[in-house]
């Protein structure tokens, strides 16, 4: 018996096709049509179960230049249909619990009315009853400080040439955040989460990476992007974009099921353009009439960017790198690089 049940008892049939037994998780979904992969192993859908509205998934295959982390973070896969042999045993290998066979419709609408929730995945013989206990028991997201399950212990040098030397605070960094800087030129590090201002301050630049979980439990990473404002360079993205907003005196809230797809329409307002774009968040800055917004959701008014000049940080809600999705925001990132590389000259 498989099936996905929500903590306020809904419950949906489908057929196992990954891993046996059961995954917990907050029940969130994209509408991203590609990048299930990616999706699956990037760190921003840690403690999730992804529910993908593309009615089919694992049409082209898996490989694992694709993957954006060296593990999995989602806990479990809901699928319309899924397909493909190559990426059903990769679900299996990975020790993803997997259903196929799920309104996803339905279950998407739900979501949308009552918002993302706690909920299980089970592919083993958990009777409903006891899963739906079981859910309900689960904590909410709100509140919740994932980083330190997904950063790195150490840093490490991802790229060691480069015109200018960019510090990453991994906070659930992108393998695709970090091709992309080095491919516009930069020398790349990269720190765990809890690395202190003053050892920041020596790179020509600082990118705050995403991440999963609530910004406002982070007290302590949103002292020390205080405390590194004006001091060098700082580029914030997702959970960074946030903990730049925090800092500088604006508020984040839980949005009610989340930014996650590839289609995601954001005003530029310095040139009045619409930007397509990638993003996966399940947290937001509110809504603002400041005059450092430089970006703004066309969905629902929160802020999707920052621009700070005197303190030398911007921040951008939305994933300009794009891993999978639009290339609209691209030159976002390269030009931040050049704009550092330019002024360390």
């Amino acid at each position: 018996m498989s099936y996905l049940a929500l903590a306020d008892g809904t419950v949906w049939h489908g057929e196992s096709v990954g891993a046996e037994g059961h995954a917990f998780g907050e029940a969130v979904f994209t509408t991203g049509m590609s990048g299930y992969q990616e999706a699956v192993t990037d760190p921003s859908f840690e403690d999730q179960l992804i529910c993908f509205t593309a009615p089919m998934i694992g049409n082209y295959g898996v490989a694992e230049e694709r993957s954006e982390s060296t593990r999995t973070h989602a806990r479990a896969v809901l699928m319309r249909e899924a397909r493909g042999p190559g990426w059903i045993d990769w679900l299996r290998d990975h020790g993803i619990v997997a259903l196929t066979g799920i309104d996803t419709r339905s279950l998407v609408l739900h979501l949308r009315d009552a918002g993302s929730a706690p909920a299980i995945a089970v592919a083993d013989g958990l009777t409903v009853e006891k899963a739906i206990e079981f859910a309900a028991q689960q904590p909410p997201m709100l509140g919740r400080a994932l980083i330190e399950d997904v950063s790195t212990d150490e840093p490490y040098v991802y790229a060691e040439e480069g015109r200018v030397r960019i510090g990453v605070v991994d906070y659930g960094v992108k393998n695709s955040v970090l091709r992309r800087l080095a491919k516009a030129g930069a020398a790349v590090t990269v720190h765990p989460h809890d690395t202190d201002a003053d050892e920041l301050a020596g790179y020509d630049g600082v990118l705050l990476s995403p991440g999963p979980g609530d910004p406002e439990p982070l007290a302590a990473e949103t002292e020390t992007v205080l405390q590194l404002l004006g001091r060098t360079h700082v580029l914030g993205i997702c959970l960074g974009h946030q903990l730049i907003a925090r800092a500088t005196g604006h508020d984040t809230y839980k949005l009610p099921f989340g930014h996650r797809g590839a289609n995601h329409p954001v005003h530029e307002r310095l040139t009045g353009r619409v930007l397509v774009t990638s993003q996966n968040h399940g947290f937001a800055v509110r809504p603002s009439d400041a005059a450092e917004v430089s970006h703004v959701s066309l969905y629902d008014g929160t802020v999707e960017g920052l621009d700070l000049p005197d303190l030398r940080a911007r921040s951008l809600q939305f994933h300009p790198e794009a891993g999978p999705g639009p290339h609209d925001a691209w030159p976002l990132l390269e030009g931040w690089v050049r704009e550092v590389s330019d002024a360390s000259a």
